[in-house]
């Protein structure tokens, strides 16, 4: 039988190492860093009683090369992200920006009233505004007390 020595360092660092090793499987996931290099835009949605509303971040890009398609339930946004052309004398020294053409497909509930989205671009960040059918809102009963 042999006999090893305890040595607690040896665990500690083991579980350093399965604790790092988490994060980066984490921050390397997508949904953080897009594949290959793409862009791939961000999106956040909200919802109130009478509207959902979704922000896209889309920094850097002319409006017209935003696409915007809503077809049986289907919300896509399409484009294409390109660098500035910033002439020959310039040297990129360090570049984290993506470029590339993305599209981003949601299905939205059938209780989207597809006539009325409405499209804003501001500042990089296109905002649709996608408000709620009638019968989708939630209506207040009021209760008499005899």
């Amino acid at each position: 039988m042999t006999i090893v020595r305890y040595n607690p360092n040896r665990l500690v660092s083991r579980i350093n190492r399965d604790f790092e090793s988490v994060f980066d499987s984490f921050f390397n996931f997508p949904w953080h860093r897009s594949v290959n290099g793409d862009f791939v835009p961000r999106i956040d949605i909200t919802e109130d009683k009478d509207r959902m509303v979704l922000k896209a971040e889309l920094p850097g890009m002319d409006k017209d090369a935003i696409k915007v398609v809503y077809e049986d339930g289907v919300l896509t946004i399409s484009g294409e992200k390109t660098k500035k052309d910033e002439g020959e004398d310039v040297t990129h020294v360090w570049s984290e920006t993506s470029t590339g053409a993305f599209s981003r497909s949601l299905t939205l509930p059938d209780y989207v009233e597809a006539k009325k989205i409405k499209a804003d671009y501001r500042n990089g960040i296109l905002v649709l505004t996608l408000p709620k059918m009638e019968k989708a809102k939630p209506k207040e009963i009021e209760v008499k007390v005899n």
